[in-house]
């Protein structure tokens, strides 16, 4: 088990969902998803939470194909939180633009701009860009590699099997911060924990099912990987991602989160043979304490992830809310509630353990 020392960021993530409504069947416009996040962003800055993030996607229901434009569009309005991609799917887009995108965003926000990047667990980017997934490993591997030369040196040399070379030149704006922070993003698979850990970078393993307890191997071989290149593991933050609501009590809660969250795990399963449907038993099993969804009053929310941090030791977590489309309002009151509630309990927690050492 992990020492629960230090600090801890608070955040919320988004795929920008645009799905059907589950009671209605009315369906959001991707314009009015779009404008609800730039206020879930503002009013998180508000509310005290520490970073948002939001996925890329390129489907019908998600709104979420450029990231960098959104939290761009809620940087000036904002003075604190950080503002991250959750991921960029880094294996069908060009670094060149990655890095400018998210040093531009690093510049309006005055330093807040980090990159998640990821392979993508959907595939509907490769064939839109012109990418065969049979190259889905080696896009990555080479294609961040180019990334973390870009955010090395104004100025590149490159060389490589799926883009045109670079010759000596510069990419520009150059980042407020240096560097631009790059995390890795993983779903657990041991590969990438092992690589981001020899590269020395930040991880955030996304867990939306079984118990979280379950990746505390995972974060072992990260830790141990950086250790053997040369990194301070104790140094290298890491993340963790899971869907979740809050809500003014716990049966609320669970009771508003269902339906979307149900309709949205059917498609998705559907989509890749799962096989079971997603029912009220499953829901109500993964919201138990030792679950991966994270719904709940302030009080039992922040149970769950003070329990995440003696297991794992993460040093930041992210409600990912909503799996489904919610109503504007119960977002942004879950978002206030994560703000002014739960982060406040941890934050005590994690002080009164601290002191007590």
């Amino acid at each position: 088990m992990t020492s629960l020392t230090g600090s801890m960021e608070i955040g919320i993530s988004t795929f920008l969902e645009a799905t059907p409504n589950p009671v209605t069947g009315e369906v959001i416009s991707h314009a009015a998803r779009l404008r609800d996040a730039v206020e879930e962003i503002v009013l998180a800055d508000q509310v005290g939470l520490d970073v948002y993030g939001i996925g890329e996607h390129h489907r019908a229901d998600y709104a979420g194909t450029s990231p960098a434009v959104v939290l761009a569009a809620a940087a000036a309005m904002t003075k604190r939180i950080r503002l991250t991609s959750a991921v960029t799917v880094l294996s069908s887009d060009d670094p060149v633009r990655v890095y400018q995108a998210f040093s531009t965003l690093d510049g309006i926000s005055n330093g807040r701009a980090e990159i998640m990047a990821g392979r993508g667990s959907f595939i509907e980017s490769f064939p839109l860009f012109g990418y065969s997934l049979d190259d889905y490993n080696e896009l990555f591997e080479e294609k961040l590699a180019l990334l973390l030369a870009i955010r090395a040196s104004e100025k590149v040399s490159w060389r490589g099997g799926h883009r045109p070379a670079i010759d000596n030149l510069g990419v520009y704006p150059r980042s407020v911060q240096s560097p631009l922070p790059v995390w890795i993003a993983s779903g657990g698979n041991a590969e990438s924990a092992v690589r981001a850990g020899m590269l020395g970078l930040p991880i955030a393993f996304a867990i939306i099912g079984g118990m979280p307890e379950s990746f505390a191997p995972l974060v072992d071989l990260y830790k141990k990987a950086a250790a053997r290149a040369g990194h301070d593991p104790e140094t290298l933050p890491i993340a963790t991602h899971s869907h979740g609501f809050v809500g003014e009590t716990t049966e609320q809660a669970a009771d508003l989160f269902f339906p979307s969250t149900q309709a949205q795990m059917n498609v998705i399963g559907r989509e890749r043979g799962w096989g079971q449907a997603y029912t009220r038993a499953t829901y109500d099993q993964a919201r138990s304490l030792r679950g991966a969804l994270y719904v709940g009053d302030p009080e039992y929310v922040a149970e769950k992830i003070i329990l995440l941090r003696k297991n794992l030791g993460v040093s930041r977590f992210f409600l990912h809310v909503n799996v489904g489309t919610m109503p504007h309002r119960d977002v942004m009151r879950a978002i206030e509630l994560l703000g002014t509630k739960v982060a406040p309990i941890i934050r005590k927690e994690l002080a009164r353990i601290e002191a007590n050492k």
